[in-house]
């Protein structure tokens, strides 16, 4: 849900932190610029040329047009996101009104965070937890060599990048491939440097299994979540 900001000064003070849970509650224009901007947007106005707005209608109204850096009259994406230990560590789960959109280990809150809203720079980003319950459970299962229960996934990635993830998913638990072997399971046996590529960009860690994925020579190669994770990862597979 959109907080609330009733007065000049809270809004204003939304702006001092950038505060992407606002974007959508008003509008920022600056007279100086004749434009009007999200209240997250990187633009530092002075508070003296500030003027806020219910609508962009409003700020239209008076005159303004649209910031091109913060693109104020673009649809505002809501992601709901929380974090929880597994037995691998730290996760943050993000999910969207289509699905599952994030999933990623980590050892930093505050570091998860930050590399959630670089990921969606355009999103406004809610804490809740009770969304997110399903897929942080569902990794935990999975990490423990469980079948979660089946979730929406919001995937976005080129059509090569999906088609590698719908591979990776394909490996059975306990079994690996080589990159080259999912080059050629995706039809395009040319790509095995865009294979690598895409299991580095996988956004849903152990739910689409990229640590299956190994050098020709069975080496563990790298593991964007860290060597350490993939090698217990495939170890607790191996002893299911």
């Amino acid at each position: 849900m959109t907080p609330i900001y009733l007065t000049d000064d809270k809004r204003w003070a939304a702006i001092e932190r950038r505060d992407r849970a606002a974007d959508g509650a008003f509008f920022c224009g600056v007279r100086t610029t004749g434009v009007y901007c999200r209240p997250s947007c990187a633009g530092r106005p002075l508070r003296r040329n500030v003027a806020f707005y219910e609508t962009r209608e409003a700020a239209r109204a008076a005159g303004l047009r649209a910031c091109l850096r913060c693109r104020p009259d673009e649809p505002i994406e809501t992601l709901a996101y929380g974090l929880g230990d597994t037995p691998l560590g730290l996760a943050l789960a993000a999910s969207s009104k289509a699905g599952l959109a994030l999933l990623v280990l980590g050892d930093d809150r505050v570091a998860m965070v930050e590399d959630l809203a670089a990921r969606f720079p355009r999103a406004q980003l809610i804490e809740d937890q009770d969304s997110v319950a399903a897929a942080l459970a569902a990794l935990s299962a999975a990490i423990e060599g469980s079948a979660g229960a089946g979730l929406a996934l919001d995937e976005r990635g080129t059509e090569l990048q999906r088609a590698v993830w719908k591979a990776l998913r394909d490996i059975p638990a306990g079994s690996t491939a080589s990159y080259a072997q999912v080059a050629r399971a995706i039809g395009r046996p040319e790509a095995v440097r865009a294979v690598a590529q895409a299991c580095g960009a996988n956004p849903l860690a152990v739910l689409t299994p990229c640590h299956r994925v190994v050098r020709s020579d069975g080496g563990l190669s790298g593991y964007r979540w860290g060597v350490e994770r993939k090698k217990a990862l495939l170890e607790r597979e191996r002893a299911a």
